[in-house]
């Protein structure tokens, strides 16, 4: 289920308050790595009710941050889709066309979803499906397939 289709008010509040604790007793005492960044990323997201009300600008600068410890093509792939909520789907286009993760589905799933919002359907059905091709389970593909979109 995509982030922002889950019910967040099912979520464990005591689980993701008590991680949010580790992450700040950590972050005063070491510098960051990438697993603690990692958490403070998932902690924002955590804090927010909606993913409309994530703070999109403190997780551009923990993924900044993650990308200088941790200079992943996948790591950038997940900052543009960061930069894309704040700034729009072209502006997190360019950053995903220049990545080279091609045999990677969620980098076609990302391509897909990010031309389907800005109105391009053939090039999007065309990513789906090359995700979906790589995709490794059979719900994966079939969530593909029908362009990102849960059947209900």
């Amino acid at each position: 289920m995509l982030l922002g289709e889950q019910d967040r008010t099912r979520w464990d509040r005591a689980l993701i308050e008590e991680a949010k604790a580790i992450v700040l007793r950590h972050r005063r005492h070491s510098p960051p790595g990438q697993y603690l960044l990692q958490a403070a990323i998932n902690a924002v997201h955590a804090d927010a009710a909606t993913v409309q009300q994530t703070d999109w600008s403190q997780i551009v600068a923990l993924y900044d941050q993650l990308l200088a410890v941790s200079p992943t093509p996948v790591v950038a792939l997940n900052r543009a889709i960061a930069i894309g909520e704040m700034q729009g789907p072209a502006a997190a286009l360019s950053l995903v066309n220049e990545l080279d993760l091609g045999d990677y589905y969620p980098f076609h799933a990302t391509r897909a979803d990010l031309l389907r919002r800005l109105g391009r359907a053939g090039e999007a059905a065309a990513a789906y499906e090359r995700a979906a091709a790589l995709a490794p389970t059979k719900a994966e593909r079939e969530f593909l397939r029908l362009g990102g979109r849960a059947s209900r």
